[in-house]
């Protein structure tokens, strides 16, 4: 109704609200193929007296097709205040922006080639094609990833989480889109010996503490000798001591993770330290007899504020799109399209290979770039390990284990550490949980409402539920 809308505006803003309207359906299509797969494309008023006896879904290539279509009618609307902006103007705070539709691109083509969505529609090289364009676009409009320590924050990397990002870009140039309104974690997900903390939700497993690098750039596991995890494969290049397991790790552990020995209050040298072993003040309960104790040794620190409480919410804020998203999209579509080390063009002078991009977000989180020469198999485990410690707790990972088709051997193992002390000596040792038995095909994709789909096959005559779902 946008063209006919006897609204006072201009043209510029009449562009501008159907701009947006495209980056939204295109947005919410990307979500909803990333859960279901094969979705219906519905591109217009179906009105009330619609015969959905005819509906049929679409394959993923279409549907992929229809968000980039989306996404280049807005970016072909003019970038101007009131129309559409790379800029975030006063009083619109969660407004579709330029970034947002490049964001949404590259992520789609992304999984669009992915294993789980690869349907012969997009290669590659079309994936590279795009998801280097939204990030030269992105690079050359004043993003770039955020590299300030503020006040409580033990690195830049913690520092960004709990900064703003709904500052107009002023000092937050990495932030894409975010989600409207401050976290909670110290509540919700806490330290029991926090005052007001009702549980300790979700908490960190062994085998994301051991994706963290060491500060010598080292992968300190790089295996388990066993299926259960509970022998790792140790790389002595790294200096990794299982006596000390916390030691030297990378920063972004350390902004991420309470683990046995950390610090809560950064501004008070001698303040309180985190005790998760046995009996500590925040010891395990590997029977999960209490909600508010971890069953895994470890407790999510990644957007909680040392200072939050329930009188004072300092936490940070989860983003949906960031440019470090961007940089590890073309990553992936560089590498597999040609070498690690190759050097591509991603606009103007600009040239930049998977291994350099991976490096921007190492270099970010205070570690050494990634060593020139690799194999693309083994430039890719180090690029996903990347990714599942750059992005834990954004919801990412979920999605990723899925698309690459990886879901039971990432998933249907976990374990933690229980930790006892006797005298002043730590002794560690790793536990298993049950197997997960949500690790199955079918679980790659996320079932339809049983009703919905009986009810569509009744009209249809198809099967619309989704493989090894009833």
């Amino acid at each position: 109704n946008i063209p006919t809308a006897k609204a006072f505006c201009t043209d510029d803003e009449r562009a501008g609200w159907t701009a947006q309207a495209y980056v939204l359906r295109a947005y919410y299509y990307l979500q909803l193929f990333k859960r279901y797969g094969q979705v219906p494309l519905i591109l217009k008023d179906l009105g009330t007296n619609n015969d959905y006896s005819k509906a049929t879904k679409a394959k993923v290539g279409d549907v992929v097709k229809q968000i980039l279509s989306d996404c280049d009618a807005a970016l072909a609307t003019p970038d101007t205040e009131q129309g559409f902006s790379w800029n975030i103007y006063t009083n619109q705070t969660g407004i579709m922006t330029r970034a947002v539709a490049y964001a949404i691109e590259s992520e789609a083509i992304t999984f669009a080639v992915s294993p789980l969505f690869d349907d012969g529609t997009y290669t590659w090289a079309d994936a590279l094609n795009v998801t280097k364009n939204a990030l030269y676009q992105c690079l050359t409009h004043d993003y770039s990833l955020w590299n300030t320590v503020i006040d409580g924050a033990p690195n830049a990397y913690a520092s960004y989480f709990l900064s703003t990002p709904y500052d107009q870009r002023n000092t937050d140039k990495e932030t894409i889109y975010a989600v409207d309104g401050r976290l909670s974690v110290w509540q919700w997900f806490g330290l029991p010996t926090n005052d007001g903390v009702t549980q300790a939700g979700i908490c960190p497993t062994q085998e994301l503490v051991d994706a963290y690098n060491m500060v010598n750039g080292e992968q300190p596991i790089t295996g388990y000798t066993d299926a259960e995890h509970l022998h790792p494969i140790i790389n002595p290049s790294a200096h990794y001591d299982e006596s000390n397991p916390y030691a030297n790790r990378d920063p972004r552990f350390y902004a991420s993770i309470y683990y046995n020995g950390a610090l809560r209050y950064l501004d008070q040298p001698s303040g309180r330290v985190v005790q998760t072993y046995e009996t500590g003040n925040e010891g395990i309960d590997k029977n999960s007899a209490s909600v508010k104790y971890t069953p895994t040794g470890y407790y999510l620190r990644k957007f909680n504020h040392f200072r939050s409480s329930k009188t004072s919410n300092y936490d940070g804020y989860n983003r949906l799109f960031r440019l470090a998203d961007l940089y590890m999209n073309f990553a992936e579509a560089a590498y597999e399209v040609g070498t690690p080390d190759a050097e591509v063009s991603i606009g103007g002078s600009m040239t930049l290979s998977a291994r350099d991009a991976v490096n921007k977000i190492r270099e970010r989180a205070g570690l050494p770039d990634l060593s020139t020469g690799m194999s693309k198999g083994d430039f890719e485990k180090r690029f996903r390990n990347e990714r599942f410690v750059e992005f834990a707790f954004e919801g990412k990972r979920f999605f990723d284990v899925r698309r690459w088709k990886t879901l039971k051997e990432n998933f249907q193992y976990m374990t933690g550490m229980d930790i006892t002390l006797n005298g002043n000596k730590y002794t560690y040792t790793r536990f298993k949980f049950s197997p997960r038995v949500t690790v199955d095909d079918k679980y790659l994709l996320y079932p339809l409402e049983r009703n919905e789909a009986n009810k569509m096959q009744t009209l249809t005559g198809n099967n619309w539920q989704n493989s090894g779902w009833k």
